[in-house]
C-alpha cells in the first residue's frame, strides 16, 4: 500500500487515480479515504487525484499520544503527501475535518497550494459555540473511549445534518456508517482531543484570512447548519473567495451529492486552470446598500 512519511516519522496510508496536476481530497472526521471514491473515478481522468488516510485513521498510522495530533499537524500531513508526491503544488479539497486542514494548509504553505475548496467548513467556529464544542470534543473522545466505534457510529451517523443524507439515500448511508465503525477508536478519541478541541477558531483568524489569495471555494450545505454563518463569514473575509450553497443538503458534501459536489469543483478548477479565477473587486465592498448615499 503506498503512503507517505511526516516529519515526525508517521506514515500515511493514500490512493491515487491518474496523471496530471496533482489534486489531493482530505476526508471529514468520520470519513476515510474511501469517502472520495466517487472524485477519485471522476477527477483521475483529468488530474492526478490523491485521497489519503489522516493520521489516527488505518492503514495510516495511529499515534498513541494526544500530542502527536493538532490542527497544525493536520494541514503539514497534506505538505507531507505533495512532498511525498514530489510536486511543487496542488489543488487541495477538504470537507468538514479536511476543510480546516485544507484552509490552515493555504494559510502556512500559500507557496504550495493552486487553490483551496473548503466543504463544511465551520463546526464549533462561532465564538459563541466554541465552549459547547469543546465540550462534545471532550464527551466525544470520551465515549469513543469508553463504548468502541460500532456503538459511536450508530448514535453518530443519525446527528442533525446526517440524516438528510440517509432520507436521500439509504444505501449510500448505511456504507458511510459501516464504514465509520471500521475506524479505530483510539485514531478518533485522540482526533477529537488534539485536532477538533484545540483548533483556534475561524473568527480568530480573520486578518491572515484577509490577506489570502489563493482561490477559494467554499461550499456548504444549506441544512448544515453549524456551517453556515461561518461558510459566510469566510466568502465575506476572504479576497479570492466565492460561496456556492447546496440545497437540502447536510454536511457529508462528497458522499451525499457527488455528481453536485464534483460540477462545482470541476467549474472552479477550470477557472483556476485557466487564469480566470478572480480576486474580488474593492468597489463589491460598500458601507452603504446601493452605493447611492442619501
Amino acid at each position: 500500500m503506498p503512503s507517505a512519511a511526516t516529519d515526525d516519522g508517521i506514515r500515511l496510508h493514500y490512493e491515487e487515480s491518474g496523471r496530471g496536476t496533482p489534486l489531493i481530497f482530505v476526508h471529514e472526521f468520520a470519513g476515510d479515504h474511501r469517502s472520495y471514491e466517487a472524485q477519485l473515478r471522476h477527477f483521475g481522468r483529468r488530474y492526478h487525484a490523491i485521497a489519503f488516510n489522516a493520521r489516527g485513521y488505518p492503514p495510516s498510522d495511529v499515534p498513541e499520544a494526544v500530542s502527536a495530533y493538532s490542527q497544525a499537524r493536520a494541514a503539514d500531513d497534506i505538505l507531507a503527501i505533495l512532498d511525498h508526491l514530489g510536486a511543487p503544488k496542488a489543488h487541495v479539497a477538504g470537507i468538514s475535518m479536511g476543510a480546516f486542514a485544507t484552509l490552515h494548509f493555504g494559510l502556512r504553505h500559500p507557496d504550495r497550494a493552486l487553490s483551496l475548496c473548503l466543504g463544511g467548513c465551520g463546526y464549533g467556529a462561532e465564538p459563541e459555540r466554541q465552549a459547547m464544542f469543546r465540550a462534545e470534543a471532550d464527551a466525544t473522545a470520551a465515549m469513543l473511549r469508553r463504548d468502541g466505534m460500532a456503538a459511536f457510529a450508530e448514535r453518530y451517523a443519525v446527528g442533525p445534518t446526517r440524516v438528510q443524507f440517509e432520507a436521500k439515500d439509504p444505501r449510500g448511508h448505511a456504507e458511510f456508517k459501516r464504514m465509520l465503525a471500521e475506524h479505530s477508536a483510539l485514531g478518533s478519541a485522540n482526533t477529537q482531543a488534539g485536532v477538533q478541541k484545540g483548533r483556534p477558531s475561524l473568527y480568530d483568524l480573520t486578518d491572515a484570512l484577509r490577506r489570502m489569495t489563493v482561490p477559494t471555494l467554499i461550499v456548504a450545505g444549506d441544512e448544515d447548519w453549524p456551517c453556515l454563518a461561518p461558510s459566510l463569514m469566510l466568502k465575506q473575509v476572504i479576497p479570492s473567495a466565492a460561496l456556492a450553497i447546496l440545497p437540502n443538503t447536510g454536511h457529508a458534501l462528497s458522499v451525499e451529492e457527488p455528481d453536485a459536489y464534483n460540477r462545482l469543483l470541476d467549474e472552479f478548477l477550470a477557472q483556476v486552470e485557466s487564469g480566470r479565477w478572480p480576486m474580488r473587486d474593492p468597489r463589491a465592498i460598500s458601507a452603504t446598500i446601493t452605493g447611492i448615499k442619501g
